[in-house]
């Protein structure tokens, strides 16, 4: 097949570019013509989602400018497209998905939410259940659904509508978990449309050696954005907590960079936490860190799709602990192979508990850790391909490969870019 890969970046950003990272050779290894086609600014000295060495065809839409960049999709001429989500080029996400055959892996909530986090703020953190509507504007400003300015909540509403309009047009829509797939079945998506296809470990056959000297069940990670829905400040406030009920000193290291970086130095300063941050890590050392460290905590306040991460440190025999949002319990299974904390709503007081359980007995302790494992090796990359596959081969079977010219309310492209 030849597959038209879409994406928002073409460098190491996050779990979608992760995950890209991780399938592409296994496409091409399967006799699979690929090529890329990226919205930002690709910067050739940061961690790329594609093989240096591997020649894929590359096209970046702020790069080449958004006509230039539909000329090279069209010129490639795909039969199928599998598009990861573009955010702001929603006119050339369009054109695609009128002219070939397109998959969509849902690795957020595309359509479904305003402002994408699925949470409100106000009076604290909690998961959204509703159903994208007008009501979503009524609740956006008393609930704290995103920002202060009304411009932009409209503008982010009429692009969660015509994100929604869209999801009946594509051929497959893929789902990492259960959690997401209920979350589009209630947004209309048929269930035959409807594919659970959970994300490959990008860490599977990751070495980890059992004669290692025992742990000291002291040391804490946190690997992700530093914002105030990924919850490291509920960590921060939840150390001094955990200490006391396991009566020793604990560390963490808080690996990534955000808006909340400055406060949470600041907070662990005055509150003298042996917190250390150690900014953005690429994947080497974040490898480096998770086989360092006793527990992976992944304090999400909003429901995460899946939680990639947790699957990552699972292959080094690295437990978690997290909140039981979204789509975490379905890697995270409670006494096995970490603990979880209460979420309706999310407590400082729940994530101690939590952290507590999790190390204080070293024989409990041990047994996560062989869970973490266990439960890591069950999302391998070749049972994931090889699904990926079989939908896309069925799309071609379905819906084949026509050309056909757009539609007339396609042909500007590029106004939105």
């Amino acid at each position: 097949m030849r597959i038209l890969i879409t994406v928002a970046h073409r460098n190491l950003v996050g779990g979608v570019e992760k995950y890209l990272q991780a399938i592409l050779p296994g496409l091409r290894a399967r006799g699979h013509q690929v090529a890329l086609f990226y919205e930002y600014r690709f910067d050739p000295s940061k961690e790329r989602i594609d093989p240096p060495d591997s020649n894929i065809p590359c096209c970046g839409i702020e790069e080449s400018g958004a006509q230039a960049a539909w000329q090279f999709a069209t010129g490639w001429n795909p039969e199928v497209v599998y598009s990861q989500g573009l955010e702001r080029a929603a006119d050339l996400e369009a054109a695609l998905l009128n002219k070939y055959p397109t998959v969509l892996y849902a690795h957020n909530y595309i359509g479904t939410c305003v402002s994408g986090e699925k949470c409100h703020s106000f009076p604290t953190p909690q998961p959204c259940d509703r159903r994208l509507s007008p009501m979503c504007l009524v609740l956006y400003y008393p609930r704290r659904c995103g920002g202060l300015n009304p411009a932009t909540m409209w503008k982010l509403y009429q692009r969660a509508e015509a994100a929604n309009a869209r999801l009946p047009e594509y051929a497959a829509i893929l789902v990492a978990s259960e959690h997401m797939r209920r979350e589009f079945q209630r947004h209309g998506v048929k269930s035959e449309k409807l594919h659970l296809t959970p994300l490959p470990n990008p860490e599977e056959g990751a070495r980890v050696d059992s004669q290692a000297p025992k742990r000291s069940r002291s040391n804490l990670l946190f690997v992700g954005r530093l914002t105030d829905l990924k919850g490291a400040g509920h960590l921060l406030q939840a150390l001094p907590l955990a200490e006391r009920r396991l009566a020793r000193p604990l560390t963490v290291t808080l690996a990534g960079d955000g808006p909340e970086r400055k406060y949470l130095e600041e907070f662990a300063a005055k509150h003298r936490l042996q917190a250390k941050f150690s900014g953005w890590m690429n994947t080497r050392e974040k490898i480096i860190l998770m086989q360092q460290a006793d527990l992976l905590v992944a304090p999400s306040l909003w429901p995460e799709p899946f939680g990639l991460v947790g699957i990552e440190a699972g292959a080094h025999g690295l437990p978690a602990v997290a909140y039981d949002t979204g789509g975490i319990s379905e890697w995270l299974i409670e006494g096995y192979s970490g603990e979880l904390a209460p979420a309706d709503p999310p407590t400082v007081e729940g994530l101690a508990g939590a952290i507590t359980r999790a190390l204080e007995s070293p024989s409990h302790y041990e047994e996560l850790c062989r869970g973490a494992r266990e439960v890591a090796s069950r999302f391998t990359l070749t049972a994931h391909v090889s699904n990926l596959e079989s939908i896309l081969e069925g799309v071609l079977e379905t819906e084949p490969h026509s050309g056909s010219p757009m539609r007339a309310g396609d042909q500007t492209i590029g106004a939105q870019v």
